[in-house]
């Protein structure tokens, strides 16, 4: 039977993370990914100290590396359920097999869902985006969209402007407050009001702008769209985990959940998080979740030596191993 100290579920940034640190300060740790990061679709990856403008892939194979390079294991797969052992534990289900663990690290992210536009997914991290900060500096001074409509979508369009002179904002009829209106206008926003019925590409295969249903076409060189984010929280949720009333699991500042020996990290709970702040946030909830083993090793340590058992030289399974 395997047996680990901490299975990680989702093997981007925040689950990395988190097990470089665990494996470093020799735990037994399993990392289970089903390998489909949310930031595949982009080339470059931007914003991370040290890192930035490698590609996505290439910053996940490196972490994977370090993580095996500290005898922490990594298996493709997918999570289907988790239950409690009934000792503190938990059972983790992967492809038919029963992998035991003492504690849980959930950074199952989220999932973009996009306005139904025929050919927003198909340039989605293209010259579709939704980060400003991720993707603004590489489409400067170009001619820029924001899709709008949605709340907080004003806002997120003035943010846009800080890369741009030429930023249409494109809304349904009737949606602008006369606050807002003004807003756009001081920063030299264009409001276009309508339907959208798709996006032009040219034969380069580059976006040359937004066909509007009147068969306008607005040249724009890149759109940006805030998505709407869905928590994959369906393995928390089934642990009972609290979430609020977007879904974002509730956790306090070390990440752990409400449910013991359950912590999560990343975009799980923090939709806004970026890739650096998710590895912060991983490998914080590692801190934290080696100081519980820790306190449950002593509390082991101490009952076995109520009931007459020897101390043993550490109750660190990797220790034992390698004695």
């Amino acid at each position: 039977m395997n047996r680990y100290d901490v299975v990680v579920i989702g093997g981007g940034a925040a689950g990395l993370s988190a097990a470089l640190v665990l494996s470093r300060a020799r735990r037994k740790v399993l990392v289970v990914d089903v390998g489909e990061p949310r930031n595949a679709p982009a080339t470059p990856m931007h914003g991370y100290l040290s890192r930035d403008g490698i590609a996505p892939a290439e910053l996940l194979a490196t972490g994977r590396d370090e993580v095996k390079g500290y005898g922490g294991d990594i298996v493709a797969g997918t999570v289907t359920d988790l239950v409690p052992d009934g000792r503190s534990g938990f059972w983790v289900l992967v492809g038919g097999q029963r992998i035991s663990a003492r504690r849980l690290l959930v950074t199952t992210g989220l999932r973009d869902e996009l306005p139904d536009i025929e050919g927003l997914g198909d340039r989605w991290a293209r010259d579709v985006l939704h980060c400003p900060y991720c993707h603004g500096h590489e489409v400067r001074d170009r001619q820029l969209g924001v899709l709008g409509g949605t709340p907080g979508a004003v806002r997120y369009a003035q943010i846009v402007r800080q890369w741009t002179h030429d930023l249409v904002y494109f809304t349904p009829p009737d949606t602008l407050t006369d606050i807002e209106r003004t807003q756009l206008l001081a920063r030299a926003i264009g409001v276009v009001e309508g339907t959208i019925d798709r996006l032009v590409i040219d034969d380069a295969d580059h976006l040359r702008g937004v066909q509007m249903h009147d068969s306008c076409v607005i040249p724009r060189d890149a759109l940006f769209v805030p998505p709407r984010f869905v928590a994959n929280n369906i393995l928390l949720v089934g642990l009972a985990c609290d979430v609020d009333e977007g879904g974002w699991v509730v956790v306090d500042e070390t990440g752990r959940t409400s449910v013991p020996g359950v912590w999560a990290a990343g975009n799980i709970v923090d939709p806004r998080a970026q890739v650096i702040t998710a590895a912060g946030a991983g490998s914080a909830a590692a801190i934290a979740l080696n100081a519980d083993l820790v306190d449950d090793d002593v509390a082991n340590a101490v009952r076995d030596l109520d009931h007459g058992f020897p101390p043993s030289p550490t109750t660190n399974a990797r220790s034992k191993e390698s004695a």
